[in-house]
């Protein structure tokens, strides 16, 4: 009996339904080879210690190993740039903070890639950034820093990770808000930064309890102030901004992983997860709490709400004058 030729395509489609749905249904492996973590920064700063953290608990739960790949300079454009355009298949990430591809690629006018090339991951947690000196230097808190610029014009340098970075955003913010006059002398990273004035070589820097921790125990460096709205646990004496009067001038730096646009949202999602879990464990909580770091964790979504919020603030801040594109 001949067999309708209905029937016939019927009976292929049948046969082959369950291999094209299994074939839609399991995604290709991942991770399939090492993944490389880019930090935009030189090693010792705060977000590249963080990193390593977490690098080695991704390490363990997905089976490839996680390695970091310091790519300092340019205020981290030159990681950013290497992870934007990057292959989107998770194996190449970038750990950061809003600087290196957010603040860059809003201020620079030849920025060599947009916001929009990058695709939230996960939200590791968050700081206020601090303001260190050097012991001999005279002032002791910001308000004093603040006084002895505007008596000695032209001789307080603070030093930052690069330009157009959160702590050069911060100094513009600080003279803004107090119409001191600091001499910004950028670095190719925090470590650099701090080295010089422990050196005595600058007169201050802003930076991170993360980054500065070592220099704090040790008495290399004094601190003068934090840009927070409350005080932090880790250095209970140091009074706020706002306590010394100074207003409009509290910066936060966060802390997350981003990866190239158009990375497969399955693989965006493992990479969110064990980071929501790594975040969950109590050599985590404790590791963040000795460095002064809040924990974040959430959705890539809750991530992308910050980002556009960060995005409107540099945004206003550009519109106001504080900021200029250059």
């Amino acid at each position: 009996m001949r067999i309708p030729v209905l029937a016939v395509v019927g009976l292929g489609l049948v046969a082959s339904a369950p291999t094209a749905a299994r074939s839609q249904a399991t995604p290709p492996k991942y991770p399939s080879q090492v993944i490389r973590m880019v930090v935009p920064f030189t090693p010792g700063a705060s977000t590249d210690v963080t990193a390593r953290l977490f690098a080695q608990h991704l390490s363990a739960v997905l089976g490839q190993q996680v390695i970091i790949d310091n790519r300092g300079g340019a205020g981290g454009s030159i990681g950013a740039e290497m992870v934007a355009k990057a292959e989107p298949d998770g194996h190449t990430l970038l750990a950061t903070n809003q600087g290196p591809f957010l603040q860059n690629a809003l201020l620079r006018k030849d920025s060599p890639f947009a916001v929009s090339d990058f695709a939230p991951v996960a939200f590791i947690g968050y700081s206020p950034l601090i303001v260190v000196a050097n012991p001999q230097l005279p002032p002791n808190d910001v308000k004093e820093l603040v006084d002895y610029a505007k008596a000695n014009p032209g001789k307080v340098t603070l030093g930052s990770s690069g330009t157009n970075g959160n702590l050069h955003v911060a100094i513009e913010m600080l003279k803004t808000a107090t119409s001191a006059e600091f001499v910004h002398v950028p670095y190719r990273g925090t470590g650099p930064s701090l080295n010089d004035v422990v050196a005595g070589t600058i007169s201050g820097a802003f930076t991170t309890t993360v980054s500065a921790e070592g220099l704090i125990k040790s008495d290399k460096v004094k601190v003068l102030g934090v840009a927070g709205p409350s005080r932090m646990d880790v250095i209970p004496n140091i009074p706020t901004f706002r306590e010394l009067g100074i207003a409009n001038s509290d910066i936060e730096v966060w802390i997350g992983i981003v990866a190239p646009a158009k990375t497969p949202r399955h693989i965006v999602d493992v990479i969110n997860r064990e980071i929501n879990n790594a975040l969950e464990l109590p050599d985590t909580r404790a590791r963040f709490k000795q460095w002064g770091l809040e924990i974040g964790g959430g959705t890539p979504e809750a991530f992308q709400a910050t980002i556009q919020t960060e995005v409107g603030r540099i945004q206003n801040l550009i519109k106001s004058g504080a900021l200029t594109v250059q």
